[in-house]
């Protein structure tokens, strides 16, 4: 990667630590200063964790995610104001960093949009004023209120915070008689380590949606669309939608992912969004897209991986340049296939780990990653964090590189009791 940066010119706004991982084998030393709140470079040990990065020149104490000042975090850290780009690391930084990019007259989401994608129920309100496929939705305070709501829908209905990311507190409830005792699940959701305790969050609650499931990825740069991609998407059955794999590109027909990419791009239009990345998540019902949620940032989950290797591009490069103010250009169509397929434990204590040499064998295979070791206790899936690995795989096209996952995936045995 050739981005030339100098000396703290980059703001990276939360520590997410596999990006600044990334970060420290492709930019310059020093060239990252790190904001992170005082109450999560504690808990998560950020100081020593960014010691061995010798791209980050330090770490910057300042509370950002339930309000930043930015003029108070300038005058105390002058240095800050020569910064070439502002990029959020994390969903909670997203309103943060949009605050601090216009506060440094550098290229970002915009306060506005930034703080609608952070916020489900808002997203909800501009969709609809957008005239965008919705389902029905309602922001409610007590299990009675989310009881009268599924009632409209046979005692069906989704339970999801208002403010979390990585499916934390999402239920698919199909009895109306479950939602009082699944309630603190969604209004009390487990707490991510990159949040701050004080993180407020509402519950929203939904009509259950059913069809396929698709991301749709864009490029935008000051609110013209550079670059879109649509993502073939799979979660798991029940209560907790997880996602278990995706796939890019997408193998819908070329009008459907036209379709796709027009949605979200009206919806980024709605929100007048300037310039980023827009992660939207669309089910399409009866043949129509309709919106799940969306985020101002890059979509986690590695499909940025699968879009640079689909597309044979650098697409996180493309990403820092646009947020420096340049245009890069990304490749129209892809040239292959790539897939993504996570490891799901089962729940206990892992007592036994198998097939990694199997399943690096497969056809296609670019990586295999377990994050769980024997010992290690593991929860039922109820959100990303509770995944344990993944496998990458390439392929021409996208059921050969979905085959390769699925199969190399299905090779590891995970053991717990």
């Amino acid at each position: 990667m050739e981005l030339d940066l100098g000396p703290d010119e980059m703001i990276f706004v939360g520590a997410a630590v596999g990006m600044m991982r990334w970060f420290g084998e492709r930019l310059p030393p020093g060239s990252v200063v790190v904001v992170e709140e005082p109450e999560i470079i504690h808990r998560r040990g950020i100081d020593a964790l960014v010691a061995g990065l010798p791209v980050v020149s330090r770490v910057v104490a300042a509370g950002y995610q339930t309000g930043l000042d930015a003029d108070a975090l300038l005058a105390r850290e002058p240095g800050l104001a020569s910064a070439r780009l502002v990029v959020p690391g994390l969903e909670y930084a997203v309103g943060a960093t949009a605050r601090l990019a216009e506060r440094l007259d550098l290229p970002g989401a915009g306060p506005e949009a930034a703080d609608v994608f952070s916020d489900k129920h808002r997203m909800r309100e501009l969709a609809d004023k957008a005239g965008l496929a919705n389902p029905a939705y309602e922001l409610v305070d007590s299990p009675a209120a989310a009881e009268a709501f599924a009632d409209r829908f046979g005692g069906r209905c989704v339970l999801k915070p208002t403010r979390r990311s990585g499916s934390l507190g999402v239920q698919v409830i199909t009895d109306r008689a479950s939602i009082a005792p699944a309630w603190a699940a969604s209004a009390a959701p487990e707490h991510p380590a990159e949040a701050t305790l004080g993180l407020p969050t509402g519950v929203l609650v939904e009509q259950t949606l059913r069809g396929p499931e698709y991301s749709v990825e864009l490029l935008v740069a000051d609110g013209e669309v550079c670059f879109g991609n649509v993502t073939d998407k799979r979660v798991l059955p029940g209560r907790s939608p997880v996602e278990t794999g995706h796939t890019v590109p997408s193998a819908l027909p070329a009008a459907a992912r036209a379709e796709l990419v027009a949605a979200a791009t009206r919806l980024a239009g709605a929100a007048g969004f300037r310039t980023g990345v827009l992660h939207s998540e669309w089910i399409v019902v009866d043949g129509v897209p309709t919106l799940v949620e969306c985020a101002a940032r890059l979509p986690g989950d590695m499909i940025t991986a699968l879009v640079s290797v689909a597309y044979e591009c650098a697409f996180i490069e493309a990403y820092l340049r646009t947020l420096r103010g340049e245009r890069p250009a990304l490749p129209a169509r892809p040239t292959g296939a790539a897939a993504v397929e996570f490891l799901l434990a089962p729940a206990g204590t892992v007592t036994a780990v198998a097939g990694l040499r199997d399943a690096r064998r497969v056809s296609g295979v670019l990586d295999v990653q377990l994050d769980v070791a024997v010992g290690d206790p593991v929860g039922e899936v109820t959100s990303s964090l509770r995944r344990s690995g993944h496998v990458l795989t390439w392929g021409a096209d996208p059921a050969e590189a979905t085959a390769a996952a699925r199969t190399a995936a299905g090779k590891i045995r995970i053991t717990a009791g």
